[in-house]
């Protein structure tokens, strides 16, 4: 690359940009709405389904076909509407870049459109600018840039033009670099531009974006295309077990042929997919009023099969505002409360609120704090910001709650000049003028300058010459803060005289200062955070930091957290020398990683994810973006966050609130539960209907139910119930059970036990009802009465489906009211049938007296006494084989 001070000229300028192209993000290829409908269909269920509704069309069956394809339809609407939003996640990267730049060319400065920076072009930077390529620093005046978006780091930092040594050094240690999308905080400079597009570091992340995303389905997704397959391979057998059942009997072949077909049919769950899109569906209101809004259905069972949340530090387990936190003046230490920019808190002394004597050694600490600042503070829609320098908006806030006045101290004490923050001499001073026409230096700096520059102690109540015990005192309170992981400030002052503003000399006053006191500041951690990270751990969920700040900083943020154990942080330098198989031995060990880039944290989460992990990952800013699409869940911070991580994202938090996660598992855990009770409930209702069609094939006797018998049990019997309990209450025990394993299956061996004992008891009675009815009466009676029996045994047993392991008397019978009502609806409806002469020809049930359908109530309700029965004995079980607790304390 080949540049000059004076920059390029028009002709040079125009030859690159023919040659490498504008200075633009390059947009992936969009995801069409035809795409998104057709994702939708991309189900082995969804298949499944559209086979039984052309099945039930071809043998005569509208009104099934009808139902089962309209339920199709329904849950493609659902799904398309949630997930139309196409992917822009690199259109918002492209909203950071900046609009114009000012540059040299042909040796004067001009502005120009960012798309037209070229490689080799100078870069003319001053405060407030947004960057617009990535650039080596040539000339630098106290130049200060936030770089938050790419390195999460809420400090803003000094820029200096002195090469980099270590080829490796971690990009929010490159000092002699400025980067696309960060913007400058303070000063100015000059920089030739060494990247432009997508060879920026803004670049890499837009492409680390195109490639993180790849979908391989939610584990609810995976988990219901495996049930799908067992379920096509058992229709399929249900069919050829019937038909040689048939066969063999020598019954007729068509209508053996149609019979076994529409047995098949039967055994699918035609509202399934309903029942899922449903749960999901509720799951997504009740997350949006608990702060979380979801951009994708399926994401909200992800988050309770999520094992592993990582999550940036700055901004999610941190406020993302430097807030001053200790104060060391005239020999004593303060504690200050409150997070953040706002005037919230106040200084404390030993746990009370400071007052008397001592607000008088803490007002001359905050006019220095006050004094020698140049940032502003702003009240932006309800919420408090910094213009300028992160540590001097710190700064005001601390000086204005120890006693402060900003408009008094510009008022009183004007300011007659100033000497910036520079690197070299790492202090800033301000000059102001007292009321008694002397001027006096306030300054603000490195403990160690400013410490070296002073011969003199503010002891709270007036000055005397410091001592080497004083000296010492400073030294040892300075590390103190340090290894609290506090980034300390000294102040001082120095009176300068009567000097005329233009004849100010550094070199004259700065030293004998009067050094007053210390601040020790951070980006402190939310209050609540410390509790959710807690209740994760009870819940057998990882939390990881993952964050671009120094390693230091990190550990003691997270030890604050109960986060690693108090195990040293990862470092980006030492993930770059892992492969990927060493990397995926040591990620379940390792809960702190520092100094990492955007393509280190995607790097970590296809880690986690390889070793069985489902993984959620939080964050707030563009380093995280490319993390958070590849993550199983992305989470977006909604307040903090920026628009590419929000639209890279599963899930945004409205409140920022590292709480509102734990809230999210909880309801993912929550839906997944009542997904897999609600398909208990139809798959043991459809066993049930099998093996009782089966037995009466196999005996040689005629078929107990008729087709709109099934239909009916299946779309309104099980159906509406299935629906109640997709939406059933939280149990208040989901958090206290760890996390599903990626590979479980939603039918396990104990879902399918239930499954397969409840489907025989179920059958057993309805047999039991049927046989009677052909043994005393017609052939209709004794199929109205087995298809009643079992459509009240199966109406009576969504109560208890609704807990594993709680016997019926211990749920809260009103605390699914839905259910409670579409229950009792449905039983009138039935027994309506058997007296209403346009329903019951509508469903072929004969005339049934009221007694007689109190009696088969009775009977239905004897699978769900048995279930109980078992739910009773299983729970004394486990409790009587468990080892008493202080025994099992006093062996451990």
């Amino acid at each position: 690359m080949e540049a000059t001070i004076d920059g390029l000229s028009s002709v040079e300028a125009a030859r690159r940009l023919k040659r490498d192209g504008a200075n633009e993000l390059k947009e992936g290829q969009r995801v069409s709405a035809l795409r998104i409908l057709a994702a939708q269909f991309n189900s082995v269920m969804i298949w499944i389904l559209i086979a039984a509704g052309a099945i039930s069309g071809l043998l005569g069956e509208k009104l099934d076909a009808i139902a089962i394809l309209a339920i199709v339809a329904l849950n493609a609407a659902i799904g398309f509407y949630q997930e139309f939003r196409a992917e822009r996640s690199i259109a918002a990267l492209k909203k950071m870049t900046a609009p114009k730049a000012t540059v040299r060319r042909d040796g004067e400065l001009v502005s120009i459109p960012a798309t037209g920076i070229v490689t080799g072009d100078i870069l003319a930077l001053e405060a407030g600018d947004l960057i617009g390529a990535d650039a080596r620093i040539i000339t630098a005046s106290s130049l200060k840039c936030v770089e938050s978006p790419l390195t999460g780091e809420s400090e803003a930092v000094m820029k200096d033009p002195a090469a980099v040594e270590r080829v490796d050094t971690p990009l929010g240690d490159r000092k002699n670099l400025v980067f696309l999308g960060t913007s400058v905080a303070a000063g100015r400079g000059e920089a030739v531009v060494v990247a432009t597009a997508m060879n920026t570091e803004l670049g890499r992340i837009a492409r680390l974006l195109q490639v993180a995303g790849e979908d391989d389905g939610t584990p609810l997704q995976r988990r219901l295309d495996a049930l799908g397959r067992i379920l096509l391979w058992a229709a399929l057998a249900a069919v050829g077990l019937l038909f040689g059942l048939g066969w063999l009997r020598g019954a007729e072949r068509m209508e053996l042929f149609l019979t076994s077909i529409s047995l098949a049919v039967a055994a699918v769950p035609e509202g399934l997919p309903a029942i899922v899109t449903v749960a999901l569906s509720v799951g997504v209101l009740r997350l949006a009023r608990r702060g979380a809004l979801v951009r994708k259905l399926a994401a909200v069972e992800t988050l309770g099969s999520t094992s592993v949340i990582c999550t940036d530090k700055t901004g999610t387990l941190t406020v993302g505002e430097m807030t001053a936190r200790s104060l060391y003046v005239g020999g004593s230490v303060y504690q200050v409360t409150g997070e953040g920019y706002g005037p919230e808190g106040e200084v404390q002394w030993e746990g009370k609120k400071a007052e008397g004597p001592q607000l008088l050694a803490l007002r001359e600490l905050a006019n220095i704090m006050l004094g020698c600042n140049s940032s502003h503070l702003v009240q932006d829609a309800g919420v408090w910001k910094t213009l300028g320098d992160p540590t001097e908006g710190a700064l005001l806030v601390a000086g204005a709650k120890a006693g402060g006045n900003l408009q008094q101290i510009e008022k009183e004490l004007p300011k007659a000049g100033e000497v910036p923050f520079d690197s070299d001499r790492k202090r800033s001073v301000v000059i102001r003028r007292m009321p008694d026409g002397a001027h006096r230096a306030f300054i603000n700096g490195a403990p160690n300058v400013v410490l070296d520059l002073s011969t003199q102690l503010f002891t709270g109540t007036s000055v005397r010459p410091m001592t080497a015990e004083d000296r010492q005192s400073i030294l040892d309170h300075t590390s103190e803060m340090a290894g609290k992981a506090l980034r300390v400030i000294a102040s001082g002052y120095a009176n300068v005289g009567n000097d005329s503003p233009g004849e100010f000399d550094p070199a004259q006053f700065e030293h004998d200062l009067v050094f007053v006191g210390l601040t020790g500041m951070y980006d402190p951690p939310r209050p609540e955070g410390k509790g959710a990270i807690a209740k994760c751990h009870a819940a057998g969920v990882k939390v990881v930091m993952i964050t671009g700040d120094h390693p230091r900083t990190a550990g003691a943020i997270a030890a604050e957290l109960g986060i690693g154990g108090g195990a040293a942080a990862v470092t980006g330098t030492e993930l770059d020398q892992m492969s990927a198989e060493q990397l995926q031995q040591r990620v379940p060990e390792i809960s702190v990683y520092a100094r990492v880039t955007a393509e280190h944290k995607l790097r970590i989460v296809h880690a986690l994810k390889a070793t069985g992990a489902v993984v959620a990952m939080t964050g707030d800013g563009v380093n995280d973006a490319p993390a958070i699409k590849g993550a199983d869940i992305g989470i977006a911070m909604g307040k903090s966050g920026t628009e590419v991580t929000k639209q890279a994202a599963d899930l945004i938090l409205t409140d920022d609130n590292f709480t509102t996660i734990v809230a999210a598992v909880e309801e993912g855990r929550g839906i997944y539960n009542n997904i897999r009770k609600a398909l208990q409930y139809m798959l043991a209702g459809n066993t049930g209907e099998l093996i009782l069609m089966a037995g009466c094939v196999a005996l040689g006797m005629p078929s107990p139910l008729l087709p709109i018998h099934l239909l009916w049990i299946n779309l309104v019997t099980d159906g509406l119930p299935a629906l109640a309990l997709a939406t059933d209450v939280v149990d208040a025990d989901v958090m206290k059970l760890p996390p599903r394993p990626r590979a479980e299956r939603i039918t396990d061996r104990s879902f399918l036990r239930t499954m397969l004992l409840t489907g025989v008891l179920t059958a057993a009675v309805a047999f039991g009802v049927f046989f009677y009815g052909l043994q005393t009466g017609s052939l209709a009676t004794a199929r109205g009465s087995a298809f009643a029996v079992l459509v009240f045994a199966e109406l009576l047993r969504s109560f208890g489906v609704r807990s594993e392991t709680k016997p019926l008397w211990k749920i809260p019978l009103w605390s699914n009211r839905n259910l409670v009502i579409v229950v009792a609806i449905s039983i009138g409806l039935q027994v309506w049938s058997q007296h209403s002469t346009t329903l019951g020809s509508f469903l072929k049930t004969p005339p049934m007296t009221f007694s007689d359908c109190l009696r088969l109530l009775a009977l239905g309700a004897i699978p769900l006494a048995l279930l109980e029965c078992v739910k009773v004995i299983k729970h004394f079980h486990r409790h009587t084989t468990q080892p008493p607790k202080a025994l099992t304390k006093s062996t451990t």
